[in-house]
């Protein structure tokens, strides 16, 4: 056996099933999952135990009394029977695909220590941005960090003797004086991706609760600096830890702060510490106030410079995409642009991106960033423009340019100057700037005849529609059942699971993603043969308090159509995304709860929930019990709900063949040339 993933558990009952799930979800994989249950008292063993009676992977080992993550943590490796221990906390999170990842490299280099990449997410569902993983001579290694999770060689830990101490900071020795054993005479590696998240719980934790037991970290480094000879790796991997205590009011009390500076004998005085951070705030308002400045100055350097480039030669076979307001290579535009490089390859196309989502932009693709000497050379040279929202930064449209609006869904919610019935949601809304963005295109491009009506009457202006279809759906009729086998392999998803892709859209009277479902009880009363994706809408990114084995947050994924393509079934609300999957003929479940203040506060074009023909695209639920009910029941995909989709489908796809890049391409690019 690989690999034995040690847990100890102690008052984790709302965050063990999804750890537990996070690591028996991940595929196969020579595993065992040992649950330490360290007497907790609350529900913490229940769960454990239900894991261990389905899944012959799960054991439990039930200490005698209340004993701390230190004891439990040496309990569960003398239990161990894998090659390699990774021990996780209750509440921490086996990212998607992790361990298919760190079997590759323990199979390539076979260390004795594996540092792991990881993150932390907050109560909010913020994530901070991860630590490099970079193991150095260097002090400041993230190596010498005890904070980085980490494989062990099992033969590598018994044989040094390792164990974890009593009380707090239990992990401060071990994991130091494996990194150092390692580094220094046996192998040290790393696996520098995201494979553990640790979860920041905002109480009930030893980290969050303050007092003098923190204390303990100090006579935990003083051990070690005296077994190392006060290696210099060590010391500043104490100064750093330290400081990162003393900065955290939930682990040191004002009142304890001094003396805990003192005794940790930190460079200068509290006074002198506390003195140094206002003044590293003071110096970093300063140089914010000048980065603003200077933003301000170069924005007006480019425009001028963009001024002045109106006035060069269009040039004929540039095109510039955009998409979704630059966050990158998505939706129609992607569709077109992959197209045009296949039938018009004299066509040099380029991406306007922003800055903060260059990460996103594949190899080999070029871009400009927004707002950048190059975009808005791009910007006043191109001659065709395409985009299914938006160009930041108000350009010129010339005299020679062709823009192509390509849209990003069919309309069941008001959109352009219908919005303006609906006050609350019109508030800050440039209705003149709509309008004026409108008279910019050249091209609408429709998926059907109900978006070409709502865009001829909400988007008044001159332009042509062009009644060919989404170019982003092609796939769903062109993709081989090998290429959908791919994905789901890449997804970690069982080819024996049936797949539900829950993708609701975002709210505008509600800020924040708070699904209106316990996706979790679903996943759990459905049973093991069901996973749930959830896709949360790119206005609120990613939901990281949702991951696990069957609930699955694949809002970071970068092709929504791919996850259709692997799904069996939707289950969303009021996403557009719903007009698209109709395209496959598979099961389309509206989840609609709040329907009446949706439609209240944005208003809609046609009743959703009316079981209409052409309306209703399946089975509808307006409560998580109706929708568990329409699984247990198998309504979810009956024969009535077949004919509500077939209506649904021969309403809004009839343009949508597997040909609408190629329709787009020709009209765009070619049909001066042919």
């Amino acid at each position: 056996m690989l690999l034995s993933v040690v847990v100890p558990v102690h008052r984790v009952q709302g965050y063990l099933r999804a750890s537990l799930e996070s690591v028996l979800g991940q595929g196969p994989g020579e595993l065992e999952l040992l649950v330490v249950d360290d007497r907790s008292g609350d529900g913490s063993a229940e769960i454990a135990a239900e894991f261990a009676a389905r899944d012959p992977r799960v054991r439990v080992i039930t200490l005698p009394e209340h004993r701390g993550a230190g004891p439990a943590r040496n309990a569960g490796a003398a239990e161990a029977r894998g090659r390699y221990l990774l021990f996780l906390d209750g509440d921490d999170l086996l990212r998607p695909s992790a361990l298919e990842a760190i079997t590759g490299r323990l199979a390539a280099s076979e260390p004795d220590v594996l540092l792991l990449g990881h993150d932390r997410v907050d109560w909010w569902g913020d994530v901070s941005p991860p630590a490099p993983v970079i193991p150095s001579p260097a002090p400041m290694a993230e190596g010498f960090s005890t904070a980085a999770p980490r494989l062990f060689r099992h033969a590598f830990w018994t044989a040094h003797g390792l164990h974890f101490t009593d009380g707090p900071y239990e992990d401060v020795l071990p994991v130091h004086r494996a990194t150092l054993l390692a580094s220094d005479a046996g192998t040290l590696d790393t696996l520098d991706r995201i494979c553990v998240r640790h979860r920041i719980r905002r109480s009930g934790t030893f980290a969050t609760t303050p007092g003098r037991h923190h204390f303990a970290i100090l006579g935990a480094y003083e051990q070690l600096l005296a077994e190392t000879g006060h290696d210099p790796r060590i010391q500043m991997a104490r100064t750093r830890h330290l400081r990162a205590v003393l900065a955290d009011p939930g682990r040191t009390a004002p009142e304890d702060r001094a003396a805990f500076h003192r005794a940790a004998a930190l460079p200068g005085s509290y006074a002198v510490h506390r003195a140094q951070e206002a003044a590293r705030t003071g110096r970093t308002r300063t140089r914010a106030a000048l980065r603003r400045h200077k933003k301000t100055l170069r924005a007006r350097v480019m425009r001028a410079a963009y001024r002045t480039d109106l006035h060069r030669r269009l040039d004929p076979d540039l095109a510039v995409y955009g998409a979704y307001w630059n966050r990158g290579v998505a939706c129609n535009p992607a569709a077109i642009h992959a197209k045009a490089l296949e039938l018009a390859p004299h066509i040099r196309g380029v991406w306007a991106v922003s800055s903060r989502h260059r990460d996103r932009m594949p190899p080999g693709i070029p871009y400009v960033i927004e707002g950048s000497r190059a975009y808005w050379r791009a910007m006043a040279t191109a001659t065709y423009l395409i985009n299914n929202s938006s160009f930041p930064g108000g350009f010129t449209k010339r005299p020679g340019q062709r823009y192509l609006q390509t849209h990003h869904g069919t309309p069941l919610k008001t959109m352009g100057l219908d919005q303006r019935a609906y006050p609350a949601l019109a508030n800050g809304i440039g209705f003149e700037k709509i309008v004026a963005h409108a008279d910019q295109w050249d091209f609408s491009l429709s998926a059907n005849p109900h978006t070409t009506e709502i865009w001829d009457r909400v988007y008044p202006s001159g332009y042509e529609h062009l009644n060919l279809g989404y170019p982003r759906n092609d796939i769903f009729f062109t993709a081989t059942p090998e290429q959908t086998a791919a994905i789901r392999q890449r997804l970690s998803l069982a080819p024996d699971r049936t797949v539900l892709l829950y993708a609701p859209t975002h709210r505008d009277y509600r800020k924040g993603f708070v699904p209106h479902v316990d996706l979790e009880r679903i996943a759990r009363e459905l049973g093991p043969e069901y996973i749930v994706l959830v896709r949360a809408h790119y206005f609120y990114g990613r939901s990281a308090q949702l991951d696990g084995a069957r609930v699955v947050d694949v809002t970071g994924y970068p092709s929504v159509e791919e996850l259709c393509l692997v799904s069996d079934a939707l289950i969303t609300d009021y996403s557009s995304l719903m007009f698209d999957y109709a395209c496959l003929d598979r099961p389309i479940i509206s989840h609609a709860p709040d329907w009446a203040a949706y439609r209240a506060s944005r208003g809609t074009y046609f009743d959703l929930l009316s079981g209409r023909f052409g309306d209703t695209p399946g089975a509808v639920a307006t409560s998580e019990d109706e929708l568990l009910e329409l699984f247990r029941s198998g309504e979810w995909r009956s024969a009535r709900t077949a004919e509500l989709r077939a209506a649904f489908r021969e309403r809004f796809c009839p343009y949508d063949d597997g040909h609408a890049a190629e329709r787009v391409v020709r009209r765009l690019f070619l049909s001066d040339r042919e």
